[in-house]
């Protein structure tokens, strides 16, 4: 396995650090990120006729026809099914990633039923802070001050948005939606980690292949239980669901999965900040959602802490195949 090279991003100049990465990685991320910025609008859009794990649902079937579909297109040594390939515990962790997903997007459609896009995303948007928390967990990776600093001002942040149920100890149906989102926000935290084992043998393609397949089943499963309804019934219902397999399954995570083989976890997860500040422009746009004095303050609360928290461990991690690529 080629070993990879690591400069610290902040030592560089601003233009040679900016140069240093590839053109298509730019273009991946940047891509990736107004993607999943995009996912909380596409829930909001059918959850007037479907229930969160209806749309939940329909976003992964439709994505895993999509990338079985477009496998066969794709030129890798590898077969989605190649046993050689798949392990027992290869397969444990792309069913467990597949099961994590499904709950943590449950989570995250029922709080954007219950609380505005902007909470719901910015509380959800703590996903890099419980990565690196669970890093640190499972595999003793340690941090600096500056980054324990950071992830408290962060939580701090977060916490703002409940101030005042805090406070009088009410805690009404928006409480419990932001709640659900910071849940969310941890089952989406774990994800990384199972992906950063299986990235060691299997491309990319097939891990979000596997993974779809596996949410699409524990949603079915959920559906038949609840007795709710399998699929929309109008025009916008399905134009709902089918971009949110194609804009935020697909493009969104699969060009995310794309720039980190050439972008460090950390310099993305930071530029990933702007997403609820994207997400709250859009939903103000489309659904003409109003933000509060306190949302806007925990806002810039939050992204100043999870700047420092991230930037403690920033740094570009090239491969000799990126450098070549």
């Amino acid at each position: 396995m080629t070993e990879k090279l690591r400069e610290n991003q902040f030592s560089l100049g601003l233009k040679g650090f900016f140069n240093s990465i590839p053109t298509d990685a730019w273009g991946a991320l940047l891509g990736s990120i107004f993607c999943i910025s995009l996912t909380p609008v596409f829930f909001r859009l059918g959850e007037n006729e479907m229930s969160f794990s209806t749309t939940a649902f329909n976003r992964y079937w439709v994505a895993s026809l999509a990338f079985l579909c477009i496998k066969p297109f794709f030129s890798t040594n590898q077969d989605w099914a190649t046993p050689s390939l798949l392990s027992t515990r290869r397969i444990a962790l792309l069913i467990a990633d597949g099961i994590i997903l499904a709950v943590g997007l449950i989570l995250w459609a029922w709080s954007l039923e219950q609380t505005s896009i902007a909470n719901s995303t910015l509380m959800h948007n703590l996903v890099p802070l419980f990565t690196v928390l669970g890093g640190w967990l499972a595999f003793g990776q340690t941090f600096d001050r500056r980054f324990l600093v950071g992830m408290f001002v962060a939580v701090v942040g977060a916490a703002i948005l409940e101030s005042e149920s805090l406070l009088s100890f009410e805690f009404g149906i928006e409480f419990w939606g932001d709640a659900a989102a910071l849940l969310s926000a941890v089952f989406f935290g774990i994800h990384p980690l199972i992906i950063e084992r299986l990235r060691q043998q299997l491309d990319p393609l097939t891990i979000m292949t596997w993974s779809s397949i596996t949410s699409s089943f524990v949603l079915l499963i959920l559906l038949v239980i609840t007795g709710e309804s399998f699929f929309p019934t109008t025009a916008v219902g399905w134009f709902a669901v089918v971009e949110l397999a194609l804009v935020g399954q697909m493009l969104g995570i699969g060009l995310w999965a794309y720039c980190l083989k050439k972008i460090s976890a950390a310099f993305a997860s930071l530029l990933a900040l702007v997403i609820p500040s994207l997400s709250a422009i859009e939903g103000w746009i489309v659904f003409s959602e109003q933000l509060s004095p306190l949302t806007l303050l925990s806002f810039v609360i939050v992204v100043s802490g999870m700047y420092l928290a991230v930037s403690s461990r920033g740094r570009v991690n090239f491969t000799e195949e990126a450098k070549r690529s």
